[in-house]
């Protein structure tokens, strides 16, 4: 007979309690069981590693350095579990999150502060990135999943899911509070423009489209994140693409205006990105659900 985890636990409740008996009432066992167990270990490793007597067992030199590695085992094993009881009931855990700015703000942020408040024991780590970092870092494993806007690239084993859709608008200052026609590309490409920096996904979407109308998108001024731009655009700074939720309430505050246009904007998604190489934790799983 093999000897096997079992046979170490038995052995390291047996020289815990110095008795049989105990050490089978702990297990919800029986002594002639546990003997048996015992009587096998010693068998299989060769050595005797107790000495029984009327008072109960103590361990031989050999049975001294068995338990000096077993219980340094046992109690990594018994934390270990007690860790992964721990995460299933959500009481501890950690969910590392990659994000784009534009995911961040209008998707995000309102469900992580409804998951912190139903599970408050979870580690939340947020990482900003643009979306080809946060599909990099979804790809070597870094984070649990990422939360981007498109166009993206996922090819497998990353797989992209669609969470929502948004309409982005153009948003100018005062100068433009009166403008009642809608004006095509050509003419909002004529004024100073603010934008997102060439490593967004939002550079490139505005790039295609622009070249979809035979322009080429050049900004006056490009900005690392999107909350950069309103207070530009409030400061005569130019007028920028933003999405419509973002706005909204600077728009009604009448702070900033929207410019209408005669082409339609394509609307753009929010995805979940994943990596099948990386199954996620039960934490992560728990947050991908409230997502969706």
């Amino acid at each position: 007979m093999n000897t096997n985890f079992e046979h170490y636990r038995i052995f390291y409740y047996v020289a815990m309690y110095k008795s049989f008996s105990k050490a089978a009432k702990a297990l919800m066992s029986n002594q002639p069981n546990v003997t048996h167990f015992m009587n096998n270990l010693e068998n299989q490793l060769g050595c005797k590693l107790f000495v029984r007597s009327n008072r109960g067992v103590t361990l031989t030199a050999e049975g001294q350095k068995l338990y000096q590695h077993v219980s340094i085992a046992y109690q990594h094993i018994h934390t270990a579990e007690m860790e992964l009881a721990n995460e299933q009931s959500m009481e501890s855990g950690s969910i590392t999150i990659s994000a784009s700015e534009i995911a961040l703000h209008l998707l995000l942020l309102p469900i992580l502060g409804k998951f912190h408040k139903k599970y408050p024991g979870i580690r939340l780590r947020i990482l900003n990135h643009s979306t080809p970092q946060a599909i990099q870092a979804v790809r070597e494993g870094v984070v649990d999943f990422a939360v981007v806007t498109t166009p993206l690239k996922a090819k497998k084993p990353l797989k992209s899911i669609s969470l929502m859709e948004f309409q982005e608008i153009v948003v100018g200052n005062e100068t433009f509070a009166d403008i009642q026609e809608a004006i095509c590309l050509e003419e909002i490409a004529k004024n100073p423009l603010i934008c997102l920096g060439k490593q967004s996904t939002t550079y490139e979407f505005y790039s295609k489209f622009f070249l979809e109308h035979n322009l080429v998108l050049e900004p006056d001024t490009e900005v690392e994140t999107i909350d950069q731009v309103l207070p530009m655009i409030m400061n005569g700074l130019g007028i920028g693409f933003l999405p419509e939720p973002f706005a909204r309430n600077v728009i009604n505050e009448k702070k900033v205006y929207e410019i209408p246009m005669v082409e339609t904007i394509p609307k753009r998604e929010i995805c979940l990105v994943e990596n099948h190489n990386f199954p996620p934790s039960i934490a992560a799983e728990t947050l991908k659900k409230m997502l969706m």
